[in-house]
């Protein structure tokens, strides 16, 4: 019954307005019947008695004669279905409008009684909120001489029961009031259940939709800033997984490409292996060079496949020890050196006698040398020029990889470090999977190093990465 967040919020609305609402209404009742409807009419019949022990004080050498009450009541003209009674100073019944007081001619023994006695007037009522037709309004007026000697007591009664028509319609009129608020609460607590519950159902529905791979339309980001954020977080989820999709797409266009041509290239080497060229010292050699160059290249797609693994596993290790950079970095250098001389590039090289040992992985910070390398060669037409600088600065290992190729336009420079980015026809990064500079970064941050770049179009490009001589991964090492 209760198993949507719609009905739930209802009947939790309903439910509290189901006891608050009869309750304030009892209040609301209890509080003009007894605060302000029986205290108004208890001043009022207060205010009768005055009048009668007034009149009765002026003629108190007459009190107790029949005659004068008699003649009082017609005189003041009170409400037939008041009692009154007149009283000696002890309490007894002297006259009353209603006989059978008379019967009784018992004397009241009351708290009004002692109050007159003391020259004091008093209201007393008996009033229940359940038992409204014994309600009663009883007022005490001392009746005093000349001399302020009390020598009498004028006592008025009000059985509520005449008032009870009043008060019932009273009743009534405030529960239709209660009962119409609940109505009208009810509208308002479903129609907010409906508008709450509806933005959730869009949301359970776009997930569903992107389950099954579904279009989806972004969500209306608006309501409760829950319900936003909820709109914002499926919306951003969309718009993450449509990055991913176009990655993955982009993966895959980019294998094809990366993965035909050198395939290409070695089954037509194979084919003319097979149709004599092996004959041929010379093609021969051509031949299974460009072979070896062109698996090279593939190994380099694994690794760089291979990357690209372990950082969505999030599992990226590092083999962290002392380096002897002298030694490590001529070595990583060296085939890129003779892969720039024979494009008819300038090389230089400028590392700093004084670096020793600095802690890294070197297969890896190699990774990173040779994918800045691989695009700073590639990038550079003949006649560039390419140079590499180490150092020692503000105690990091600072290296610096400089060319002088085509560059980085202005909008790409933010790109360029995000995985399968290429640049457009004729510009930087048109070539390979454009996962180079992503994965040189990604590195170079495990070592807790930063990787900068600063371009000019058409007027190259330089690489700097910085890292730490010693590093949160070095220390645990």
């Amino acid at each position: 019954m209760f198993r949507t967040i719609q009905r739930r919020m209802i009947f939790s609305q309903l439910l509290v307005l189901l006891i608050v609402m009869p309750l304030m209404g009892i209040l609301l009742i209890f509080g003009l019947e007894s605060r302000f409807l029986i205290p108004k009419f208890a001043n009022t019949l207060l205010g009768d008695a005055r009048l009668l022990s007034e009149i009765s004080s002026a003629e108190y050498e007459l009190w107790g004669n029949p005659i004068l009450f008699e003649n009082l009541i017609s005189r003041v003209q009170l409400d037939p279905s008041i009692k009154v009674m007149f009283l000696d100073p002890t309490g007894r019944p002297l006259y009353s409008t209603d006989p059978a007081d008379y019967a009784n001619a018992v004397a009241v023994n009351s708290k009004g009684v002692i109050s007159a006695q003391s020259g004091r007037e008093i209201a007393l009522t008996s009033y229940s909120i359940i038992r409204m037709k014994e309600t009663l309004v009883d007022v005490y007026e001392p009746v005093v001489d000349s001399s302020s000697a009390v020598i009498g007591i004028v006592r008025l009664t009000y059985r509520v029961e005449s008032l009870y028509q009043i008060f019932d319609e009273l009743r009534w009129q405030i529960i239709l009031i209660v009962l119409l608020g609940l109505v009208i609460s009810a509208l308002i607590s479903a129609g907010l259940a409906i508008r709450i519950s509806r933005p959730i159902t869009k949301v359970t529905r776009a997930i569903y939709d992107l389950a099954v791979g579904r279009s989806h339309v972004p969500l209306e980001e608006k309501g409760p800033e829950e319900l936003q954020s909820q709109a914002q977080a499926v919306n951003f989820l969309v718009a993450e997984l449509d990055t991913h999709e176009k990655s993955r797409r982009q993966l895959l266009a980019n294998l094809v490409h990366e993965l035909g041509r050198p395939l290409g290239s070695i089954r037509s080497a194979i084919h003319a292996l097979e149709t004599g060229a092996d004959k041929d010292p010379v093609l021969y050699k051509d031949l299974t060079l460009g072979m070896d160059a062109e698996t090279l290249r593939l190994q380099h797609l694994l690794d760089d496949l291979s990357h690209l693994y372990d950082q969505s596993v999030g599992a990226l290790e590092l083999d962290i020890h002392p380096v002897e950079v002298q030694q490590w970095l001529p070595g990583v250098l060296r085939s890129w050196q003779l892969l720039a001389q024979e494009k008819g590039l300038d090389w230089t090289e400028n590392i700093d006698p004084n670096i020793s040992v600095v802690k890294m992985d070197p297969d890896r910070m190699a990774q990173v040398v040779g994918n800045l390398l691989s695009n700073a060669v590639k990038y550079t037409k003949p006649g560039g020029s390419v140079s590499v600088a180490a150092a020692i600065e503000a105690e990091k290992f600072h290296l610096v990889i400089r060319d002088t190729g085509v560059g980085i336009q202005p909008d790409e420079m933010k790109k360029v470090f995000l995985p399968f980015f290429r640049g457009e026809q004729g510009r930087r990064i048109k070539q390979g999977m454009g996962l180079g500079l992503s994965i040189a970064k990604d590195l170079t941050e495990a070592h807790d190093g930063t990787l900068e770049v600063t371009s000019r179009p058409g007027s190259g490009s330089t690489f700097e990465v910085w890292l730490p001589l010693k590093t949160d991964n070095q220390q645990k090492d």
